[in-house]
């Protein structure tokens, strides 16, 4: 029997029951403002969960409907898919609207908040107390992770891998990305080698005068020219000039990632590179999933006849055609 909402938010409130107003009052994606990300609606609520489940709440103060800046936050910082699964797996996400009466006014007042205000980001316990400063006037997706791993640090949560290397992408956004050639004699190994460096952002197989080459792009704040010079003398790697007949070894590129089962998942560059040099140290990659990426890969484990690889696949595309086809 199929109940109308408002008949489902009454016996919710009749009995007190903080799962079914977790059901009734969590916000679907209804608002662009709000990305992806599923929001609980209700304060109490929320705090309630973070006690239950010992996790800090997430508060976000935004404009609904919004400003091209609250729009902005939504596509911008709310929608990475390995973002919003951070948000809703490691806090209890919570949204007040600051531009309505009510329930929404209350908590705006209770935390000084401005009405009618671009989006704030408070993290707080399940008192209800601010964790870090107010979040305001930086509307970046890098600052919000590093945010997020600070309260994660403090509280002695441990910070999966997934959500270190989602940082180190977002960082190297907002830098300028550098780019090498190394020769070698075998661009797997080199692949292999290169992309276990901390800073290598991506590693690609390919060929110069029909040598084998790898292509790497990497982050110069982390891992100088030098450096990296020096990590491929130590494997025989020869830095060479970019020449104008470089081209991609297709099948070659992440050769130990084509082999596996990890090609079907929807993988960022990053992850990419990292996975694959993991497979070819015979160790274990898993670490560097997220929660979801790991379901799918143990579903693909027992059922992978009608996957698809999704290597080449641009990572946001990659990850609704998981989701479609699941």
């Amino acid at each position: 029997m199929k109940y109308p909402f408002g008949f489902l938010a009454f016996f919710a409130l009749l009995f007190n029951s903080p799962q079914l107003v977790a059901q009734t009052e969590i916000s679907f994606q209804e608002h662009e403002e709000l990305g992806k990300v599923h929001w609980q609606r209700h304060y109490e609520t929320a705090l309630q969960l973070a006690q239950q489940e010992n996790k800090k709440v997430l508060l976000l103060f935004q404009e609904v409907p919004g400003c091209a800046t609250c729009r902005n936050y939504g596509h911008q910082v709310l929608t990475h898919p390995l973002m919003v699964e951070a948000i809703e797996t490691l806090f209890v996400p919570l949204a007040i609207f600051n531009n309505k009466k009510g329930a929404d006014a209350k908590i705006l007042s209770q935390y000084g908040e401005p009405a009618w205000n671009n989006p704030v980001v408070r993290i707080i316990d399940a008192d209800g107390e601010n964790l870090i400063p107010r979040i305001a006037g930086d509307y970046s997706a890098l600052t919000l992770i590093q945010k997020m791993k600070g309260v994660l640090r403090e509280s002695g949560t441990p910070i999966p891998a997934y959500l270190d290397l989602l940082e180190t992408e977002l960082a190297a956004d907002q830098s300028a990305v550098a780019e090498k050639y190394f020769q070698m004699y075998c661009f797997w190994t080199g692949e292999k080698e290169l992309g276990r460096v901390d800073g290598v952002l991506r590693t690609e197989s390919g060929f110069i005068n029909n040598h084998e080459v790898v292509k790497v792009q990497y982050d110069p704040s982390l891992v100088s020219d030098a450096q990296l010079d020096e990590i491929g003398r130590h494997y025989r790697f020869t830095s060479v000039e970019q020449k104008a007949d470089y081209r991609v070894a297709t099948g070659d590129v992440h050769y130990y990632l084509q082999q596996s089962t990890f090609q079907y998942l929807p993988l960022t560059a990053l992850q990419q590179t990292k996975i694959n040099s993991a497979l070819g140290s015979r160790q274990d990659p898993t670490p560097y999933l997220s929660p979801q990426q790991l379901q799918w890969l143990a579903a693909l484990q027992k059922d992978k006849h009608k996957a698809h690889s999704l290597v080449f696949t641009p990572f946001e595309q990659a990850w609704q055609q998981m989701e479609k086809s699941k």
